[in-house]
């Protein structure tokens, strides 16, 4: 069962840019601000080995089945979740299915808020870094400081939604594709100038070998293998929304396999391009890498600062990083979008003004950094997994026997393996459910 009006929904042009705007999706705060961290704590190269085997395990089992179960339904959480529900037990599951569907597509609209409060912030410190007002701040702690404060950053914040907005009034082709067609590519090439200017830093290497001499007695603390999880999760951005809507706007010919193996490994090649920044830029100067929230604003400007031609190496940056925000904030913003447009026929541009309206409403309540940490770390322990795991359930045991091969099948050429229905309808749903209860136990993993 699929959308009715599937033939007038907008689409994905080609399908490069399918898998860019999901690329775009996944390289995020996840991939600069929490990679280069854990990758240290948890044993350099020891946390890559079970870091790349979770992505590679959710990669051809969640990633393709929220991008085909999207594109199966030709619509979001809602209409998914009731089709899928309906299939299985008639009309009497439309209404259940969409009441839960609720719970990704407010998962996401609640993550999207938080995340334009930090967008804001790194609009401040790009025009900071431009006048060269970052520089001259005597304290960094206390420059931050004073910027994450109840409504400390009030116009940056609604500058940070109105361009995010700006864009996605254009509509999937015209604003979304297009755009990560262009901010991905800068971020990268961003990042690859950051990494030949940071690998000439005297110290730079201490930086390589925290990051990739692996500390093997590691493997035997399960904390790493739990937050190598939680980090391939949360950065392949499993939620049951915005992957699932991206694959709503996928065309039938386009094989979901090949585009979940792209996205994965581009996704795993920003995390390592940042740790490859920051990791070495950060030991250079002596400083502390185990820093957490406090590198992005705090740590790197300082580095920045004594490094030469400092000021335009943080220009560089701050851009680089603004774009994977905006990038991922868009997919966010997204779910919300397609919910009002397709379950109560709205307009673009209404079901954009609408989100818009309570992402500000919201979003000026929670900009100092104790609260804007609770708000995302209570959405993404509570809700976030909660709605992968239900699209999980939904696609894979509610959908009649068979649906979601078929699915995954569609525009592919070689055939599916005897994998596919374990390693999803067990192997992935277990560790979804797994994820959930960690996130709970540890107080957050993603």
């Amino acid at each position: 069962m699929g959308n009715k009006k599937g033939k007038e929904r907008d689409e994905f042009r080609t399908r490069l840019g399918f898998v860019i705007a999901c690329i775009g999706s996944a390289v995020g705060m996840g991939n600069i601000w929490m990679f280069p961290y854990r990758t240290g704590k948890f044993g350099g190269a020891a946390f890559l080995i079970p870091y790349f085997i979770f992505v590679v395990l959710l990669g051809f089992s969640g990633e393709i089945g929220e991008m085909a179960f999207g594109r199966g339904m030709k619509t979001g959480p809602l209409g998914a979740f009731s089709n899928a529900c309906e299939l299985r037990f008639g009309k009497k599951g439309r209404v259940p299915g969409r009441l839960i569907g609720m719970i990704p597509v407010i998962g996401s609209l609640a993550i999207a808020i938080g995340y334009s409060v930090v967008v804001g912030w790194f609009l401040k410190y790009l025009c900071s870094a431009v006048t060269g007002q970052l520089f001259e701040a005597a304290d960094m702690g206390a420059y931050f400081g004073a910027l994450a404060v109840d409504f400390g950053s009030v116009g940056w914040q609604m500058l940070g939604l109105g361009i995010t907005f700006v864009i996605m009034i254009l509509g999937v082709t015209g604003g979304i594709e297009k755009m990560n067609k262009i901010m991905m590519p800068v971020f990268f090439v961003f990042f690859i100038i950051l990494l030949a200017r940071v690998a000439t830093l005297p110290g730079a290497l201490e930086g390589y070998r925290y990051m990739f001499v692996p500390k093997w007695q590691m493997l035997g603390d399960i904390k790493t293998w739990v937050y190598a999880l939680g980090q391939a999760f949360f950065s392949l951005s499993l939620a049951g929304s915005g992957t699932l809507v991206y694959g709503s706007y996928l065309k039938k010919d386009a094989d979901v396999v090949e585009c979940a193996r792209n996205v994965a490994f581009f996704d795993t090649c920003a995390a390592l391009l940042a740790g490859m920044v920051v990791i070495p830029a950060v030991f250079a100067f002596g400083m502390d890498v185990s820093s957490g929230p406090p590198l992005m604003f705090i740590t790197l400007p300082a580095v920045f600062r004594q490094m030469p031609l400092g000021q335009v190496f943080a220009v560089v940056f701050f851009i680089a990083v603004l774009f994977a925000a905006i990038t991922s904030l868009m997919n966010l913003f997204e779910t919300p979008i397609e919910a009002l447009q397709e379950q109560f026929k709205l307009s673009r541009i209404t079901a954009v003004c609408i989100i818009a309206a309570v992402s500000a409403a919201v979003g000026v309540f929670i900009e100092s950094g104790d609260k804007v940490g609770a708000w995302m770390d209570a959405v993404s322990i509570y809700i976030i997994p909660l709605g992968a795991l239900l699209a999980a359930v939904m696609f894979f045991w509610v959908c009649p026997k068979g649906y979601a091969r078929e699915q995954v099948q569609l525009g592919r050429k070689k055939p599916l393996g005897g994998w596919f229905e374990p390693v999803t309808k067990y192997v992935f749903v277990g560790i979804t459910l797994f994820v959930y209860v960690m996130g709970i136990f540890f107080g957050g993993i993603g």
